[in-house]
């Protein structure tokens, strides 16, 4: 597989990111911690902080005080995260289908209730 462009957030760095959006700034020390609750496996501190390095320098995250140690916070939310990441995917897999997107994604699992009713409110929305 091609490696991603310098401006596209990898696997790992998405999850270096979610620990920023479910916990709000914090140090690459707390990040690290918080990331090993989530894994089985923990990440050194230099891996964490060489990936938050990255964060910062593709425009994810921030710096947000100037003495150590230093606190991040994410500047691109995840709805606008996701939103890039699901547009992608639909280009480079499905040819820019939504049909083709929706069609795998049903065919791979029945609808729960919940899920059902919560697209026809977004369909009932967006015909108003």
């Amino acid at each position: 597989m091609a490696r991603p462009k310098a401006n596209q957030i990898t696997e790992r760095e998405l999850e270096v990111m979610q620990v920023f959006w479910d916990q709000g700034a914090q140090t690459a020390a707390e990040a690290q911690s918080a990331l090993a609750e989530r894994k089985s496996r923990e990440l050194a501190y230099t891996t964490v902080a060489t990936l938050i390095k990255i964060l910062v320098d593709k425009g994810f995250l921030k710096q947000t005080n100037d003495k150590r140690p230093f606190t991040y916070a994410p500047i691109r939310s995840f709805k606008d995260v996701s939103s890039t990441l699901v547009g992608d995917l639909i280009n480079r897999v499905f040819g820019g289908s939504r049909e083709q997107l929706l069609i795998r994604m049903l065919e791979q699992k029945k609808l729960s209730k919940k899920e059902r009713q919560l697209l026809e409110d977004i369909l009932k929305e967006k015909k108003s």
